[in-house]
Formats: structure tokens, C-alpha cells, sequence
């Protein structure tokens, strides 16, 4: 007594703040209106606790119920509601429950809510079931869903067209399609399909990526002829995407004729799918002519159009529809700010798509997972280590730190992450980042992003030892086509021929048919020195495009095989290929290296005549060298004379280096003052100066040369070069005697260069820039780094083996000399590559014949 008192007064006092009149407590006073007038959870409990004393709770908890509903107080509803007796109509109230679950995303509470219903024996309704499927559905949990199929089946329900929609549906969202799919054939044979049914399969199929399904069933769903089979706005929003992920824009074009004919095109999803699917397949003429026909447009219809110009390269056009959309008040959302992030990021221009993340961020809009890839991809465009560092910080604390039910988004982030680094030359952050990935987490792109990087940027060992642990790894991770071209990238790089070749195995047995692998292939034969496979591969290709001839007119020209190179300049032309900037580049190389002089000319002065190409720099650049290797030096001066461009340091370059060839001192002073009034940092010039001096006996400049570039700064990079051996790799640097077989290599080369001498070899030793003695000067040639690896070569190859160095630097003059004498006196050939071409040396020859 004394508690239901206390309760009654308190009742009392809370009533009173309310406004509840005293007399309003009385039993009679309880009504649904009353409950109507309740704005809080806390009034309704007074009016809950007035119906529990006078004992009129039965009369009113359905009421209750409501309010509670209404007041966004599920629990307290539950509470009344498991109290209840199972009714038919009061069913309606676990469905609003159960439906209010599903739409605020507590799918597993919908579930719990469900199997609660069900225990208390109550029996759902169909009304409840779809609310159910669609919460298995959205949970992806096949198991639930076809439990709950089996119960439906069970109780009879499988003949309600409403709840066998949900059943497609969830089987959709499951990714089961054949489920699905078996499902709507059997309502169609018992004939309880409906449009929603044909729109479940269609939704279904277009979430599992099977565009060409969708297509095909969307014409099976036209043909029914049934006036209530008719397409409707969903069937189209569905249907669009499907044409403009297959580029099949006829069939968008008869879908948007549909939607004219029957009024569909007035609903804005409508306009906005035609919108996206015209944009998708770079029509973006057709997509303007339906923005503008569009009564009504949305922020969705304004990114659709400014996606599309960003994606085909009319950036301009974006950007005027990106500052026409802020001029006309349309709220931006995240994909309006990423469109133009990202059209910036492709032109390279970062600091732009920089500044339009700061404004994005000072509006509020919150940036996604694809904002910030495009941000990245804007600091690695232009180098911007410290703002990409700020990006991926942004990225943990916003991003990357937090459970995320898609993990292909994170992915996407960190992939991208780890690609900045290396664009911005922060090789060891970006492997950092990379092992610190989970090895099962890793996908293809976190493999691919890590061996480009390395790749790329002169860390071409680490790129195949990489590639070669994807491939050995336990959790198996197949390389895609864009992998392969990285790891023959780096082969290229290394002349790694055995490496490489492995690779070309691995892709005949692994059917890599794509046209950018067989030019990858292509151009590490020629770089690797094996430019008869190169032809091989090219004569086999399927399909070819400029890159492919020009990757093998490029090897021909590094063989110096210059011939060679304009047959397959003229076959190219043959073909219909019309040449580029970038062909009549590789013709000059090629004629360069070949002693093509005359041919060199005459391709020069047609570039422009016959074929409408503007010499550039670096075509005079090619010129100038080929004339300087020529000794015709006043020619190239006078080229230099009328050029139509100022000069930049390549061209001071070539002629300087055709000065070191012809020991024209005057001329290279000259060349060389040219290159440091540009601030021209290039190591290599200052030791072509120093060259010419050293060859005219002037050793007072050469320590004046070597005192300016250690003032300035600038190192000499040391001559390395290195030898394919039975175990592996081998390198050498001058007078290297860290080699296990040391003793054995420099037995071998004095021994050599015994004998040569004997043939006629002498030293040249203008190559030794020391002011010493000539005998001094002789020994510091010996422990040149290409002799040292050629005598390993003769030490570990197999007798008549190609042996097959490559160096750094241009080979030394001294060191072909020598090479040349050495070849007459062994079995094998000699395949010198360095850095601007190869020597094949064989039988007291070399390929070059002196165009080096």
C-alpha cells in the first residue's frame, strides 16, 4: 500500500508540470487522445503507469504501443508487446518493429526481433517477410535466407507474390543468382509473377556485374507483351548502367527511345541514368542534349556531367559545369569536389587539385576514399611529398582507422598511398607501408603498385625479387597483365635476359595475350641484347600499334643496326601508320648510331615537309650527335645556330661529346661553358671537359674541372658494370676485389691482356685522367669495371656462351680497344650494353664500327 501510494503521488506531481489537471489522473480521463498529446517518451510513461494502477493497461497497450512507436521508443514497445496474446491484427506492430530495424540498419536486430515473434507464438504475416529477406539480404547471409525460404514454403506464403519478390531479391543481394533465378521460374510457371518480380532479376543481375545478363533478360522482360510487364523508371535505372558498363550504347540509345515514347524520360533517375550512360561511353555530345532536355535536375544529374568531361579529357568543359553548379547554388557533394580533385590529378596539374581539396574541406563536404586516391594521385604527379604525407595522415585518422564493412575501399586507399611514396621517391616508406599489409590482404594492385615503384625509379633488383616472391607466396595472388610489363620493366633496366626469359614463359603458359605485354617483351629483348627474339615477338603479335614498331626500330637502333631500323620504319608506313614526334625520334637515334649520315639528313629535313612533324629539341639534340660522331662538328655548330628554340643543356651535350670523340678542345670549352651558364648539374659533361682536356695533356684544367664539380657538389658516379653468371648476377666496380674469385678474375685478365698486347693492343691510355706516367696510366686501365666482368664472364660461362655485360656509363674507349683485341682470342661472343647503346664484339669486330 505504502508503494503504490508513493507511486499515485509521484504520478500526481509529474501530471501537475506537464499541465495535466489533478482530475485528469482519474481513470476514466486515460484515452487514445490523451496518449496523442504526448510529446515525450517520459509523458507517455505517465500515462503508462496512470493505465498499470487503475488496471486499464490490456484496454490500452495497443495504444500504447503506438505512442511509443511514434516517440522512437522501440524498446518500451517491445516490452508491451511481448505481453500481448498473439492476435492477427496485432502482428502489424511486430512488422513495424521489425521494419523500423531494417531501415535504421540493425539487420541483426530485425532478425533477433523475428525469431522473437516466432517463440512467443505469433505468426508473421505476409507483411513480415519481406522485411526479414530483405535485412538476409543486406547481411549477404545466405544461410538465414534460405532458412526462411524453408519456413515460407512450410506455411504457405510461397504463393504470395509480394513475399516471393523478396525471395529473388534476397537471393540477389546474396549473390546466389541461380537461386534467383530458379525462384522467379517458378512463379513464372505458377503464374504470380508481377513487374516488381522482372525488375527483382534484373536489380540482381546488375549487382553481381553480369551486365550482359541484364541486357538480355530487360529484352526478355519486352517481349512478354503482357500491358502489366511494362518497363518502369526502376527497370530503366537498372538497365542503363548494364549498356554503359559494356559500351553498348545502341542498345542505351533504343532505351532511351523507350523512355520518350512511354513518358519515362520526365523522372529525374531516368535522365540522370541516361545522363551516366551516354557520359560512360564518351558521348558526351548526347549526354549534354539530355541534361539539357531534363525539366528537373538534381546534384546527381550535374556530377554525372561533370564526371564524364574529367574521364574523357575535357577538363575544361568540367570545370565550367563545376563553377556553373556553384553559381546556381546547387549544394556540391563528395562526388562533385572528387570529379574535378581528379580531373586536375590526370593533367598533372596537383597543386590545383590541392587547392580545391582545401575548398572542399572549408565547405564541410567530408572527403571519401575516392577523393583521396585522386588527391594522392595529385602529390605524386607533381612530387609533393610533404602534402602527400598530410594526405595519409588524413587517411588514418579519417579513413584507414576505423572497421569498414568494404575493405576493397581501404585497399584502394592504401594502394594509392603506397603508389605517392614511390612517385615522390620515398622508395623505403612506401616498402614500409607495403609489409606492413597482412600478406593475405594484399591484392594484385598492392603487388603491381610496389614492383612499379621500384621499377620505375632505378630499383629495378628489388622490382624482380619482389616479382619473384608474388609468385612463390603462399597465399596465391596471380600477377595481372600490368604486373608482367613492371617485371620486364626492370628486366630491361638490368639486361636481366634470363630473368626476362622466364617471364616470357610464364606468360605463354599463362595466355597474357595483351598487346602492351608483347611491346614490354619487345623492348626488354632489345635492351637485354637479344634483338633477333624481339623481331620473333613482333612477327608473332596478333595485333600491333605505333608503340610496337617503335620499340623495335628503338632496339635496331641501339644494335646499330640502322638498316634494319628504316625497313621497319618503312613497313610501319606501309601499314597506314601515320609517324609522330616520337618515330622520327627513333629514326635519328637509329641513323645516329649506324653512321647513317646522309639518310640521318635527309629524315630530318622531311620531317616537316612530308609528313607535317615539328622538329623539337630533342630531334636537333639527335642531329647534332649524329654529325658530331661524324667529326663533322662545324655542321652541328651550325645547326646549333638555327635552331628556332633557345638551347638546352642535351644539345650542349651532344656536341660536347663529339667534341671528346674528335678531341676539338676549343669547340668543347665552348660547349661546356654553354651547360654551366644553364646550371647544368650533369656529372657526365664535366667528365667529357675533363676528357678532352686529359687527351690534349692539359692537366691543369682537368684538376680545375675537378675542383669546380667539388665545389659545386656534383659527383662523378662511378663505373660499374655487371655480368649474367651461372649463379646469378655479378658486379664490378674499378679495381673491385671484393669478389670471392678475385684472384681467378684478375689471373684471367692479366693473362688476357698479355696475349693482346702480343696482337697489337696498346693501352690508350688518354682514358686514365691522372697526370702519371704512361706505365701508371696502363695499370689504372686494367681495373676498369668492364674488363673485370668480362674476365668473370670468361670464368663462369660455358665454352661458345654469350657472354653479356652491361655498364652504367658509355664505355670507356681504352676498354673497347681491348675488348675488341680480347674477342679474337676466345669463343665467345660479347654483348656490351651501356648507356646509350650496344656492342656486339666477335672475332676481332664490333658492331658499332666506331659510332660510339
Amino acid at each position: 500500500m505504502l508503494f503504490r501510494s508513493s507511486l499515485l503521488l509521484r504520478s500526481k506531481r509529474l501530471l501537475s508540470y506537464f499541465s495535466f489537471s489533478t482530475a485528469s489522473i482519474a481513470a476514466p480521463s486515460i484515452s487514445p487522445t490523451l496518449l496523442k498529446q504526448c510529446k515525450s517518451v517520459f509523458q507517455a510513461n505517465l500515462v503508462h503507469q496512470q493505465a498499470l494502477i487503475h488496471g486499464l493497461l490490456t484496454h490500452f497497450s495497443i495504444n500504447l504501443i503506438s505512442t511509443y512507436l511514434a516517440l522512437s521508443a522501440p524498446f518500451h514497445a517491445l516490452s508491451l508487446l511481448q505481453r500481448l496474446t498473439p492476435t492477427p491484427s496485432a502482428v502489424f506492430w511486430w512488422n513495424a518493429l521489425i521494419r523500423r530495424a531494417v531501415r535504421l540498419g540493425f539487420l541483426h536486430h530485425s532478425l533477433s526481433l523475428f525469431c522473437r515473434m516466432l517463440s512467443l507464438g505469433w505468426s508473421p504475416d505476409h507483411y513480415t517477410f519481406p522485411f526479414v529477406f530483405k535485412a538476409c539480404g543486406e547481411l549477404s547471409s545466405f544461410r538465414h535466407g534460405s532458412s526462411l525460404h524453408a519456413v515460407i514454403c512450410s506455411n504457405g506464403f510461397d504463393s504470395n507474390v509480394f513475399v516471393c519478390n523478396a525471395v529473388v531479391a534476397m537471393y540477389g543481394r546474396c549473390g546466389a543468382l541461380d537461386h534467383a533465378r530458379q525462384m522467379f521460374d517458378e512463379m513464372c510457371m505458377s503464374e504470380i509473377y508481377d513487374l516488381v518480380s522482372w525488375n527483382s532479376m534484373i536489380t540482381a543481375y546488375m549487382q553481381s556485374g553480369d551486365s550482359k545478363s541484364v541486357l538480355g533478360f530487360f529484352r526478355r522482360m519486352c517481349e512478354v507483351g503482357d500491358k502489366d510487364i511494362r518497363p518502369d523508371p526502376v527497370s530503366l535505372v537498372n538497365v542503363l548502367p548494364a549498356c554503359a558498363s559494356m559500351n553498348a550504347w545502341l542498345c542505351g540509345k533504343q532505351v532511351h527511345g523507350y523512355a520518350l515514347r512511354s513518358g519515362l524520360f520526365e523522372d529525374v533517375f531516368v535522365g540522370n541514368s541516361l545522363v551516366d550512360m551516354y557520359a560512360k561511353c564518351g558521348m558526351m555530345h548526347e549526354a549534354y542534349k539530355v541534361f539539357e532536355r531534363m525539366q528537373e535536375k538534381d546534384v546527381v544529374s550535374w556530377n554525372a556531367m561533370v564526371t564524364g568531361y574529367s574521364q574523357i579529357g575535357r577538363f575544361e568543359d568540367a570545370l565550367t559545369l563545376f563553377e556553373a553548379m556553384r553559381e546556381e547554388n546547387i549544394e556540391l557533394d563528395v562526388v562533385s569536389w572528387s570529379a574535378v580533385i581528379a580531373g586536375y590529378a590526370q593533367r598533372g596539374l596537383g597543386y590545383e587539385a590541392m587547392e580545391v581539396f582545401r575548398q572542399m574541406q572549408a565547405c564541410g563536404s567530408k572527403p571519401n576514399e575516392v577523393t583521396l586516391v585522386s588527391l594522392l594521385s595529385g602529390c605524386a604527379a607533381v612530387g609533393a611529398l610533404l602534402q602527400g604525407k598530410e594526405t595519409h595522415c588524413y587517411a588514418i585518422k579519417c579513413i584507414l582507422n576505423f572497421d569498414r564493412s568494404d575493405p576493397r575501399e581501404e585497399h584502394l586507399a592504401v594502394n594509392a598511398i603506397i603508389d605517392m611514396y614511390t612517385k615522390c621517391k620515398s622508395i623505403k616508406v612506401a616498402r614500409a607501408i607495403f609489409d606492413s599489409i597482412v600478406p593475405k590482404d594484399r591484392n594484385v594492385v598492392t603487388w603491381t603498385t610496389m614492383i612499379a615503384g621500384y621499377s620505375q625509379h632505378g630499383e629495378a633488383n628489388d622490382a624482380i625479387e619482389l616479382f619473384s616472391q608474388m609468385l612463390n607466396q603462399d597465399i596465391s595472388v596471380k600477377p595481372n597483365a600490368f604486373t608482367i610489363s613492371c617485371a620486364l620493366m626492370a628486366c630491361a633496366r638490368l639486361a636481366a635476359l634470363r630473368f626476362g626469359r622466364q617471364i616470357h614463359a610464364y606468360v605463354l603458359r599463362n595466355h597474357y595475350d595483351v598487346l602492351f605485354v608483347a611491346n614490354c617483351l619487345i623492348d626488354m629483348y632489345s635492351k637485354s641484347g637479344d634483338i633477333d627474339v624481339a623481331r620473333t615477338v613482333f612477327d608473332n603479335m596478333k595485333q600491333r600499334n605505333a608503340v610496337s614498331w617503335t620499340s623495335l626500330m628503338t632496339g635496331y637502333g641501339m644494335h646499330g643496326q640502322g638498316e634494319a631500323a628504316l625497313n621497319v620504319f618503312d613497313e610501319m608506313r606501309r601499314e597506314g601508320l601515320v609517324p609522330d614526334c616520337i618515330t622520327f625520334l627513333v629514326v635519328l637515334y637509329a641513323c645516329s648510331h649506324s653512321g647513317m649520315v646522309d639518310e640521318g639528313i635527309k629524315y630530318f629535313n622531311e620531317m616537316s615537309k612530308n609528313f607535317g612533324v615539328v622538329p623539337g629539341e630533342e630531334h636537333y639534340a639527335c642531329m647534332v650527335d649524329l654529325l658530331g660522331r661524324a667529326g663533322r662538328l662545324d655542321e652541328a655548330m651550325k645547326l646549333i645556330d638555327g635552331m628556332p628554340m633557345e638551347t638546352g643543356p642535351i644539345v650542349w651535350v651532344a656536341l660536347l661529346s663529339g667534341c671528346r670523340k674528335h678531341a676539338n678542345v676549343e669547340l668543347g670549352e665552348y660547349a661546356a661553358n654553354r651547360l654551366l651558364e644553364l646550371e647544368s648539374e650533369n656529372d657526365g659533361s664535366y667528365t667529357l671537359l675533363s676528357n678532352i682536356y686529359a687527351n690534349a695533356r692539359r692537366w691543369k684544367d682537368v684538376s680545375r674541372i675537378r675542383s669546380l664539380m667539388k665545389h659545386t657538389g656534383i659527383k662523378k658516379r662511378p663505373g660499374c658494370s655487371w655480368v649474367q653468371g651461372k649463379k646469378g648476377t655479378a658486379t664490378f666496380f674499378v679495381g673491385d676485389r671484393t669478389h670471392p674469385q678475385s684472384k681467378q678474375i684478375y689471373a684471367i685478365l692479366t693473362e688476357l691482356i698479355r696475349r693482346i698486347k702480343v696482337l697489337g693492343y696498346v693501352p690508350e691510355t688518354s682514358f686514365a685522367l691522372h697526370d702519371v706516367d704512361d706505365e701508371e696510366k696502363g695499370d689504372l686501365l686494367f681495373e676498369h669495371s668492364e674488363k673485370l666482368a668480362l674476365a668473370y664472364g670468361i670464368l663462369t660461362s660455358a665454352p661458345g656462351a654469350p657472354i653479356r655485360i652491361t655498364k652504367n656509363l658509355r664505355v670507356c674507349g681504352d676498354c673497347h680497344s681491348a675488348i675488341t683485341h680480347i674477342s679474337m682470342i676466345i669463343d665467345h661472343e660479347i654483348v656490351l650494353r651501356d648507356s646509350t647503346r650496344f656492342h656486339h664484339f666477335k672475332k676481332g669486330s664490333c658492331s658499332c664500327r666506331g659510332y660510339w
